[in-house]
């Protein structure tokens, strides 16, 4: 592996890193405080939305998004030479 190759490797991890954590960060913050008065007009199983995501949503979110970097950094290690 070149030096080049792990830098870009590093740099496309960060991308990904980024854009999970900013998707975690606007369903936990943004959907269970910022928009919960907007998500509480719609109930789910009896909860008003903007509750059930403050309380269960961000958590189902955050095990998906552990789930897509898990693949996401298996095509990875792929792409460059890293898996075995």
């Amino acid at each position: 592996m070149t030096k080049n190759s792990a830098k870009a490797y590093w740099k496309e991890n960060l991308k990904y890193l980024f854009i999970l954590l900013t998707i975690w960060f606007l369903v936990s913050y943004g959907a269970g405080i910022l928009f919960k008065d907007a998500l509480n007009q719609i109930k789910m199983g009896g909860f008003k939305l903007g509750f059930w995501f403050a309380q269960q949503g961000s958590i189902y979110v955050f095990v998906i998004l552990i789930f897509v970097y898990v693949r996401l950094m298996n095509k990875l290690d792929k792409k460059y030479g890293y898996d075995e």
